[in-house]
């Protein structure tokens, strides 16, 4: 039997023990901008957005709010959060920069990401913080009717990803996960013409061999003073706290806490949650997944192996190499290769590599044929951050709702329980757990220190 995922309610944000949880720091405040009405968009119907988490991702999203297509007219950043304040004050004069090459007029500054969650002219928020820091803000936003742009790997266990679900549902909110190749044409009709046979029936995808994260303990990691103004305690959140270092905070791979365990699923979540999801995608699996994954043995970069229901097997074998890379005297062909975002399907008639942007098939032919009136259409979205902002004034679902967000990031949480059991194992997409393993099923979540617990739905 699988073991019931627990249920019950929280009322948001209870100020009774706002200053126990956690042990959050007082907001540091600039003053708000012109308040919008509550659950509508913002001064001349822009609405009004804000981000929680200030740093390289949130950054990296310059170009998206530059491209938009409907431009400045389409929101206003209205606030941000980050549990260094500084932090936020440099982004907000980056984005003023980088993206409005004017001011933003007044924007709230917040430590406690709470705080924010009460402003009235915050109608929606994306969330760009690490991972084991993501799943609460994700609720508590949905209980404060904020609508959520959450950047991939969308938690940090499969029940997290699952209260996440559970909570836009039963707050009624619009969610996108931050997996933009959803909203990219060729990505699109890559997965269209797997999805209308045109490679045939799919027997196997081939896909990177990223890595998991590691513990912990195996790394050398110095430890510094925290900087002026930094919660560090918060920033552990869920985690038992460490010694700061910049090597965890700030850096990417020395280690980084990409690959830390602790706070982290690797490269396997966080490459991997863009190529997987679009083979969710093109395989039709966007509501379920897998039901076998074993790994070839114990370890961080064992190869892995999906089995689906249909009989499609999913491999993550390739080496992490970038496309391109030639072997002495014979140049590697690109159906022979998964770029990091990408993969391969092999079917009965064909072969498609999908990469970020673009597609080859062979024969090349299959790449040739338009889809036809009749043939599955899937969601088209042209613009992920553009795609988000409609849904928030049509209230229409997005191209990576909150399932979707959760079923890829599931693969990739499948995959790390593989290689940290080491032997084949059996999982229930529907209930969604490993039926009659107790060990495999203490993976589905993780203890999390007091004051900082999953809200419950």
């Amino acid at each position: 039997m699988c073991p019931a995922r627990p249920h019950s309610r929280r009322r948001f944000l209870r100020r009774s023990t706002a200053a126990a949880v956690g042990g959050l720091t007082l907001p540091y405040l600039l003053p708000a901008g012109v308040l919008a009405a509550p659950g509508k968009p913002g001064a001349n119907e822009r609405i009004g957005v804000a981000y929680i988490g200030t740093g390289r991702r949130a950054r990296q999203m310059f170009s998206d709010f530059r491209s938009l297509p409907q431009g400045q007219a389409a929101y206003r950043l209205v606030a941000c959060s980050d549990l260094w304040p500084k932090k936020a004050e440099d982004y907000v004069r980056e984005f003023e920069k980088e993206v409005l090459k004017g001011s933003a007029g007044k924007v709230a500054i917040f430590q406690d990401y709470r705080k924010l969650l009460e402003a009235r002219d915050v109608d929606g928020v994306l969330i760009a913080t690490t991972e084991h820091f993501r799943a609460g803000p994700c609720i508590h936003a949905c209980q404060a009717g904020k609508d959520i742009y959450a950047e991939k790997p969308l938690c940090l266990t499969i029940r997290e990803g699952r209260a996440i679900v559970t909570a836009v549902r039963k707050y009624g909110r619009i969610f996108q996960t931050g997996t933009q190749q959803r909203s990219t044409q060729r990505n699109r009709h890559a997965a269209e013409l797997v999805r209308n046979g045109r490679i045939g029936k799919v027997h196997t995808v081939v896909c990177q061999n990223w890595v998991s994260s590691r513990p912990y303990s195996d790394f050398k990691i110095p430890t510094e003073p925290v900087p002026d103004g930094l919660d560090w305690n918060a920033w552990c959140g869920q985690t038992e706290p460490v010694p700061f270092s910049r090597n965890i905070y700030l850096t990417y791979n020395n280690p980084g806490w990409h690959n830390i365990t602790t706070y982290s699923g690797g490269w396997l979540c966080n490459a991997g949650s863009h190529a997987l999801d679009c083979v969710q995608w093109a395989l039709g699996t966007d509501d379920t997944g897998p039901v076998e994954i074993w790994a070839e043995d114990k370890a961080w970069n064992a190869k892995i192996t999906y089995r689906y229901a249909s009989g499609t097997l999913l491999k993550l074998e390739q080496s992490t190499a970038p496309m391109g890379l030639t072997v002495p005297g014979k140049p590697v062909e690109p159906e022979e290769r998964a770029s990091e975002f990408g993969a391969i399907f092999y079917g009965e008639k064909g072969t498609l590599v999908m990469h970020r942007g673009r597609f080859n098939t062979k024969p090349i032919a299959i790449s040739q044929e338009p889809i036809h009136d009749g043939d599955l259409r899937l969601y088209h979205s042209d613009h992920h951050l553009q795609n988000w902002l409609d849904g928030i004034r049509t209230r229409k679902p997005c191209a990576a709702s909150e399932e979707i967000g959760h079923r890829s990031c599931s693969v990739c949480h499948l995959g790390n329980i593989a290689r940290w059991t080491g032997r084949k194992l059996t999982w229930d997409p529907v209930k969604e757990c490993f039926p009659g393993d107790a060990e495999a099923n203490s993976y589905l979540e993780r203890p999390q220190r007091r004051g900082f617990e999953l809200p419950r739905v």
